[in-house]
């Protein structure tokens, strides 16, 4: 062989090596931090000064406040800082600034091991507390939230029959190919650092197994990717509106109100992807309940899976093509809350091909928001329609019509016999006396209680299409974390047994994609997905929504991919306990890119700046202004309060308390806040009535308002913002797409709507006065109100930060090449 060609064999392999780090510019903050130590240490309160340093920047947020504001998500290997080697071919570094572990495996193995020993080491008591409590999620069991039992650090212990409910998943996931196999081994890694922390530790701990690693992930999916389940409650509201207003008209304000399909929703992508949650016609698959006839078991059952349901998260992806480096951006991250400890842990991992740094749950092996190589991901809440109710006719053993107790029910012919699940022993809440958690099931899933249709009772039956696959997750997880994702077009591949209802998020050095993921049902004909399911077996779902159906996009030509759980794609149909898909979302508020020649802080400017704006004044207050104009002011007094708010919504809308004297700065806000519940009653109460009132139907299944005072960050989800901004959008005769049935407000009679609206300002107005003052300039409301707390409350009131609507554990992410 010629010398030169021997040279260049020789250095054609280090030639053509990439660096281990291909970032430009990646960098996280984790708020309060990275340890969960009780009492705290030096790492469990250090960013949280700095998440709320951030928020006072609003829309002006410099380079160098990235570097002051967040941390390096690089991949290195800090100098100094405590080591730890707890087997052989593992090495743990902590960093001294930041305490996050550093993890160096000989093997892939060794790598999940040493991640599960950080876990219990940073996250242990709280890994004990979801441990168990994290079956409720995984079982349905009607009437419990596991995130909620976990967290009033409540006690269960499983039964003998709930364990072998979760451990037949090892079996599914056995048989699902290499990636399945590799999974089992990560997870008995995993589970072998964790034990092996809490043996050194000496924490007599029971050792964890997959059944418990298996558990939190269905707590986590549960929480925070099902959508659906409230049909039996839509059709209460469908029967009292024909009640009042006649079949068809009462048909019609329904689906208005539904806005399953609304045209002016705002979406991640503008390409169709069409999906039926709202039929017409005829429906003989579909029932509407009698009202009122539901039993106080499922109407709890119905409120409680409701309220642990989390739509949370965002996602700012900015093109090449709009970036000033040529190279993609993305500022994203998961909104779960705000936690002490912390419900995220950070990790940087590598050894046996495995490249990876982000944030992992306590009790699951892989990271679930983070970064590899070459490309970093995301997730938002979906919310997709995978749950049904079903409603089963009951009947005698012999197969006559039942009472509302019976336990047989009517399927493909035969009265059937529900089977007993007999979950185990829940701790009684404040120091009560336990619980025997015991519920029945049908072929469709845990029942809830009874309704009856037409005089004749049926129990309520939910669906989920995920039960029982909830460690098919770890499929997707595995392949993001050692690196599977060669390209964009990779994520819909990997996602392929996904079956919670998640947006995912892409984006390397070139492109930028997402990708709607769930096992979303086929519903049979003759079904409204809107309505609870008559449950003989005709109308079971009939397969499954393929793959190149869902919702998805790579590098769109407008250069955005923007998600605040706002519906995914155009003809995309919302789940049923989805009403809020309408004109206003607060995904609007993120707007302001550059056409061209954006960076990385310009994209979190526009983060941070809809991190304090209040949706109703910016989206939805120009509206009702207009009406207000339209006419005179009752008197001066409310006109100036109409004014603060017009100057406020100038000034952005923002709810800052930037000098921390404990009122936001602005005395418009004061104004909307007193005025809000009152308007969005006012505009629809002249046709609704009483199911518009507080407590009423409309209410029970969309509040008014979702505004910042439950102290936890997220706001804005969800509210009647959408039926004030299109009605009286309406009603001033501007363009509408996706008119509603009919007007509402002033029973579309303008002026009589003005009226309505200018006496609800003048009321506020007048209560402010009595509470505040005369002076309008000096109404304010209350900031400490709104100031983030972390649960369980074990911190105290001297560590909360501002009210943010950002995520919890936020990442910034370019990348400047590919390997």
């Amino acid at each position: 062989m010629p010398l030169l060609a021997l040279f260049a064999l020789i250095l054609a392999p280090t030639a053509a090596a990439k660096p281990l780090d291909l970032g430009r510019q990646t960098y996280t903050i984790l708020p309060p931090g990275q340890s969960g130590a009780f009492p705290p240490d030096a790492h469990s309160l250090d960013q949280l000064p700095l998440f709320d340093a951030l928020t006072p920047l609003f829309g002006d947020v410099g380079p160098g406040d990235i570097k002051r504001l967040f941390r390096s998500a690089r991949f290195f290997e800090p100098r100094g800082g405590t080591v730890e080697r707890p087997k052989r071919g593992v090495t743990i570094r902590r960093d001294r600034e930041w305490g996050v572990p550093h993890i160096r495996g000989r093997t892939r193995a060794d790598v999940w091991f040493a991640v599960g020993w950080v876990t219990a080491q940073d996250r242990g008591v709280f890994m004990e507390t979801i441990r168990y409590p994290a079956r409720f999620a995984i079982l349905d069991a009607p009437g419990r939230d596991a995130l909620n039992i976990a967290t009033s650090l409540r006690s269960f212990q499983p039964s003998a029959q709930t364990e072998r409910f979760v451990a037949r998943q090892r079996a599914l996931i056995a048989r699902s190919g290499r990636r399945g196999r590799r999974v089992l081994k990560d997870v008995r890694a995993y589970v072998a650092g964790i034990n092996a922390y809490n043996r050194q530790a000496g924490n007599n701990i029971k050792p964890w197994t997959y059944v418990d690693v298996t558990a939190v992930t269905g707590l986590l999916f549960q929480e925070f990717g099902s959508g659906g389940g409230d049909e039996v409650r839509s059709s209460l509201l469908l029967a009292a509106l024909r009640q009042r207003l006649g079949t068809a008209a009462g048909t019609a304000v329904w689906r208005d109100l539904r806005s399953a399909n609304d045209p002016e929703a705002p979406v991640t992508t503008k390409k169709r992807f069409p999906y039926v949650t709202e039929r017409t016609g005829a429906t003989p698959g579909s029932l509407v309940a009698d009202p009122g006839s539901l039993s106080a078991s499922a109407a709890r059952a119905a409120r409680v899976m409701q309220a642990g349901r989390t739509r949370a998260s965002n996602a700012v992806l900015v093109g090449r093509k709009r970036s000033a480096t040529g190279h993609p951006l993305a500022v994203m991250g998961p909104q779960l809350g705000f936690f002490y400890p912390e419900l995220f842990l950070e990790v940087d991992a590598h050894g046996g091909g495995i490249h990876v740094r982000g944030g992992t749950l306590p009790g699951l092996p892989y990271v679930l928001i983070g970064r590899t190589r070459d490309y970093a991901w995301s997730a938002t809440s979906a919310s997709n329609d995978v749950t049904d109710q079903f409603l089963e006719r009951l009947c005698n053993p012999d197969g006559s019509p039942a009472t509302r107790d019976s336990t047989h029910y009517v399927y493909k012919g035969r009265c059937r016999r529900m089977r007993r699940f007999d979950a185990g022993v829940l701790s009684g809440a404040g120091g009560g006396p336990p619980e025997q958690i015991v519920f029945r099931e049908t072929v469709h899933g845990p029942v809830s209680g009874t309704v009856t249709v037409g005089g004749r009772p049926y129990a309520v039956a939910t669906m989920r299409s995920s039960r029982g696959r909830e460690t098919l997750g770890g499929l997707i997880g595995s392949a993001l974390n050692e690196g599977a994702l060669h390209s964009a077009r990779d994520l819909s591949r990997v996602t392929r047994r996904f079956d919670f209802t998640f947006n995912l998020f892409y984006v390397d050095h070139r492109d930028i994609a997402f990708f709607s993921a769930g096992r979303l049902p086929i519903r049979a004909p003759g079904t409204n997905p809107s309505l609870p399911t008559l449950g003989t077996g005709r109308y079971d779902w009939r397969g499954f929504l393929p793959q190149r159906k869902h919702p998805q996009a790579i590098n769109p030509r407008s250069g955005l991919l923007l998600s605040w759980n706002n519906k995914p794609a155009a003809g995309f149909g919302a789940a049923d306990n989805v009403w809020n898909y309408q004109s206003v979302y607060r995904v609007d508020l993120l707007s302001g890119f550059k056409r061209r020649r954006n960076r990385l802080h310009d994209v979190l400017s526009v983060v941070n700046r809809a991190a304090t704006q209040d949706l109703r004044a910016v989206e939805v207050w120009p509206v009702i202004n207009a009406v207000l104009q339209g006419g005179p002011a009752p008197d001066e007094r409310s006109r100036q309060a109409a004014d603060l708010v017009n100057a406020w919504v100038a000034r952005g809308g923002s709810r800052l308390d930037r000098d921390l004297d404990g009122r936001i700065d602005d005395p418009g806000a004061a104004v909307l806040d007193e005025s809000w519940d009152a308007l969005s009653e006012a505009v629809l109460r002249p046709v609704l009535g009483d199911l518009a009132a507080p407590g009423g139907l409309l209410g029970q299944l969309r509040s008014r308002d979702d505004a910042p005072r439950l102290k936890n960050g997220s706001s804005y989800d969800g509210g009647w913002y959408g039926y004030v901004d299109k009605d009286l959008r309406a009603l001033l005769g501007r363009r509408v797409k996706g008119a509603y049935s009919r007007r509402y407000c002033g029973a579309g009679d303008l002026a009589a709507c003005r009226a309505s609206l200018w006496a609800v300002i003048q009321a506020s107005a007048n209560a402010l006065a009595a509470a505040q003052g005369a002076d309008p300039s000096a109404w304010r409301s209350d900031a400490t109100q709104e100031r983030i707390e972390f649960t369980p409350g074990l911190l105290g009131p001297q560590n909360t930060m501002r009210w943010a609507n950002r995520p919890t554990m936020h990442q910034l992410m370019e990348f400047r090449g590919h390997r």
